[in-house]
């Protein structure tokens, strides 16, 4: 049969694929249009399968509150040059109506909720990325509901933010806390909340960098002992350039290398275990401070106010119960 221009654009409305996708997809189901359209859709999944491997660092965040709710969630693709496409923007959007309107425990959940077209989420995923060639992905979904839930995304679009609070606040406050977790980006709201891997960590990475500062003092005191830059010995390829350089000689290179080895080990032997303990202390205390969400410094202040006194000089009895946050370039 005839697959006319008209016939053509009907399907392209019903599905927004290429022209050209859907005058071969009208011929192969011999003009029915609902056969079409389920062509288009497993094109749309054989494409997605063929790039399933690639990166998608590239998207658009988007957050929609409603009451006591409020659900942040991003569409990942391969480029920002399809991320910046109408239809890309399009799809981002019917997929957080979706979310708020449905609002799902989690990511899988979401994909199964329908879209205004009677499709479902993940279905409408498949068939842009048959559209464009180009991989999309659900690349991340959370959502919060609280007493009053505040939220913001950046201009770029690719990074956002939704905070709840244990009571109704002014929309103002909501807006700059979620600002800031977006700019901060903190691990937790509070010490308390930090999770013990996040702090174990912490303690595990201060612990050994601690170490090696006063294993690299005492070797540094050493070199500096016998008139060799520690600077020029600080690495084997350091020794040999400087060497060939002209900067140290053969015999200093030798006597560094055995300074390096002797003094490192010996030191590393003998740290005063307390000593490495209270520095590291610090450090985990230094980590929580500019990484908890409460003690980070409020970044719209101009005076030294952390974030929970900013929130208590608004309203005494707030507190933030939870965020979520999601930023593309992390």
């Amino acid at each position: 049969m005839e697959i006319t221009a008209k016939d053509v654009m009907k399907l392209r409305q019903m599905t927004s694929a290429g022209m050209m996708d859907c005058k071969k997809a009208l011929i192969e189901a011999e003009g029915d249009f609902q056969k079409a359209v389920g062509i288009i859709r497993e094109k749309g999944k054989l494409v997605a399968a063929k790039r399933a491997d690639r990166e998608t660092s590239e998207g658009s965040v988007l957050v929609r509150t409603e009451g006591d709710k409020a659900i942040i969630v991003c569409l990942g693709c391969e480029t920002d040059f399809v991320s910046a496409t109408p239809d890309f923007k399009a799809l981002a959007a019917e997929i957080a109506d979706a979310a708020i309107a449905s609002f799902p425990a989690d990511a899988a959940a979401l994909k199964a909720c329908k879209c205004s077209n009677g499709h479902t989420v993940e279905e409408e995923i498949s068939a842009q990325t048959g559209k464009t060639g180009e991989k999309h992905v659900l690349a991340y979904y959370a959502a919060l509901q609280a007493p009053f839930v505040g939220q913001y995304v950046h201009f770029n679009g690719k990074l956002g933010a939704i905070v709840s609070f244990n009571k109704v606040v002014p929309e103002e406050l909501g807006r700059a806390i979620a600002q800031q977790i977006t700019a901060m980006n903190p691990v937790a709201v509070s010490e308390a909340d930090c999770p013990k891997e996040v702090i174990d960590n912490e303690r595990a990475v201060a612990i050994q960098k601690t170490k090696d500062e006063q294993v690299q003092k005492a070797v540094d005191a050493a070199l500096k002992k016998v008139g060799i830059n520690p600077a020029h010995v600080d690495s084997e390829a350091h020794i040999e350039s400087n060497t060939a350089k002209g900067w140290i000689t053969p015999e200093q290179a030798a006597q560094a290398r055995e300074i390096i080895a002797t003094v490192s080990a010996e030191k590393a032997a003998n740290l005063p275990e307390q000593m490495v303990q209270n520095i590291a202390n610090g450090r985990v205390q230094k980590f929580l401070k500019e990484n908890t969400l409460e003690n980070q410094d409020f970044v719209q202040s101009d005076d030294k106010v952390s974030v929970v006194a900013y929130i208590k000089s608004v309203d005494p009895e707030a507190k933030v119960v939870a965020f979520r946050r999601y930023s593309l370039s992390d």
